[in-house]
C-alpha cells in the first residue's frame, strides 16, 4: 500500500476487504457515525466515485479520504498484548503452517475471538503471531469457548475470505468426534431441520423451530463405536454452521452430548460415573480442504484434548482413528 497526501493505493493484502472494516483498521479512533457520515457526505471517493461501506476494495484502487484524518491527534489506543507464556503456549497448539494459513489445536476454556465479559481468546492471542507489518492472522470460523479442535486461521484478508467462502459451500469437509450418551438408535443418517435463537431464562440458545422461523441446518452422523447403548463415540459432519448446530441436532435425535449442560442439564452418564470429566465432549477433529493459493489438497487431524482422550481411554474407544467415516458422501 502506497499513501501520497490524502490519497491510499489498495495493496494486495486489501484487496477485497470490505470499505467500512477496512476504515476502520486504518483509523482506529474514528467513530462508527463519524465513519457513516464521511461515506454519506461523500468525503471518501474510490477512483473518483463515491462509495457504501459494504463496497469491496480491489487491488490499485485509489482511496480519496478528507485531509483531516491524517492530521488529527489520535487518542493513545490501550495496546493488547499477549503474555510470554500464552505466545509459547500457542505455539504448541499449531498444527499446519505456510506462507498463507495456519491452523491450531484450539483447547477447551479459550473463546474464539472477544466480546463483553470474554477473557482470554484465540484471535487476541494471535498478536503474538502478527508479522512484521503487524498484520495478525485473521479468524476464518470460530469453535464455541469449550469445543476443542481444529481452528483454521489465514494469514491475509484475501485467503481468509476465499476460506470463508468455502467454509460456506460443499468445499470444506469439517468432521466432529463426540461422545453422546445415549448412543443414537439408527447408526448413521442425517438430521435436517430449521434452527433459530431463542432466549430462554435470561440465557441464549438455539432451537429447531419451524422453517419460517429458523435456518436450515443439515447434519451428516456415523456412529464409529459404542458401550452398549448408554454411550457412543459418533462422528459429525455439518453441512451448514449454525450455531450449536451439532449439540442441537444431537439434543434433536435424543442422544445429547456427553457434557453439554446447557441442552441437557441432567447429564446422568456424568452422575452415575464421577469419574469422568464434567467437559462439553465435542472435538473438531478434522478438516480436508484444497488449498486457497496452491490448490494442494490440505488433511488436517487435531488429537483430541485430555478431558475427551481420558473419556476415550475409560469406555475402550480409539483416540487415534484416521478412518474416514464420510468417505463416500459428496
Amino acid at each position: 500500500m502506497s499513501e501520497q497526501n490524502n490519497i491510499i493505493e489498495i495493496g494486495e493484502l486489501e484487496d477485497g476487504q470490505r470499505l467500512d472494516r477496512w476504515l476502520k483498521k486504518k483509523f482506529p479512533h474514528l467513530s462508527f457515525g463519524d465513519a457513516q457520515k464521511i461515506l454519506r457526505t461523500g468525503q471518501l471517493r474510490i477512483d473518483g466515485k463515491r462509495a457504501k461501506g459494504d463496497a469491496r476494495l480491489a487491488l490499485g484502487q485509489s482511496v480519496r479520504l478528507p485531509p483531516q484524518l491524517f492530521f488529527e491527534d489520535a487518542p493513545l489506543k490501550k495496546q493488547k498484548r499477549v503474555s510470554e507464556k500464552d505466545a509459547d503456549m500457542l505455539k504448541t497448539l499449531i498444527l499446519f503452517e505456510d506462507a498463507h494459513l495456519i491452523a491450531i489445536n484450539k483447547p477447551a476454556g479459550i473463546a474464539s475471538q472477544g466480546g463483553s465479559k470474554v477473557g482470554k481468546n484465540i484471535d487476541d492471542m494471535m498478536l503474538a503471531m502478527a508479522d512484521k507489518t503487524g498484520h495478525k492472522p485473521h479468524l476464518v470460523h470460530r469453535l464455541d469457548k469449550d469445543t476443542t479442535g481444529v481452528m483454521l486461521l489465514a494469514k491475509n484478508p484475501k485467503v481468509a475470505r476465499v476460506l470463508g467462502d468455502m467454509f460456506k459451500s460443499r468445499d470444506m469437509r469439517k468432521y466432529y468426534w463426540a461422545i453422546t450418551a445415549p448412543a443414537p438408535e439408527i447408526y448413521e443418517g442425517k438430521i435436517k431441520s430449521s434452527l433459530a435463537k431463542v432466549k430462554e431464562g435470561g440465557t441464549e440458545r438455539v432451537r429447531a423451530v419451524d422453517s419460517e422461523d429458523g435456518k436450515m441446518a443439515l447434519t451428516y452422523y456415523t456412529v464409529i463405536e459404542t458401550a452398549g447403548r448408554d454411550v457412543a463415540l459418533v462422528a459429525f459432519w455439518p453441512r451448514t454452521g449454525r450455531m450449536h448446530q451439532i449439540r442441537v441436532h444431537a439434543a434433536e435425535m435424543s442422544c445429547p452430548l456427553l457434557g453439554d449442560f446447557k441442552y441437557e442439564p441432567a447429564q446422568p452418564l456424568l452422575a452415575e460415573n464421577p469419574d469422568l470429566p464434567d467437559a462439553l465432549h465435542l472435538h473438531a477433529r478434522r478438516l480436508i480442504f484444497s488449498h486457497p493459493v496452491t490448490g494442494k489438497k490440505i488433511d488436517i487431524t487435531a488429537p483430541v484434548g485430555p478431558e475427551m482422550k481420558k473419556t476415550l481411554k475409560y469406555f475402550g474407544f480409539p483416540a487415534d482413528s484416521k478412518a474416514d467415516p464420510f468417505e463416500d458422501l459428496e
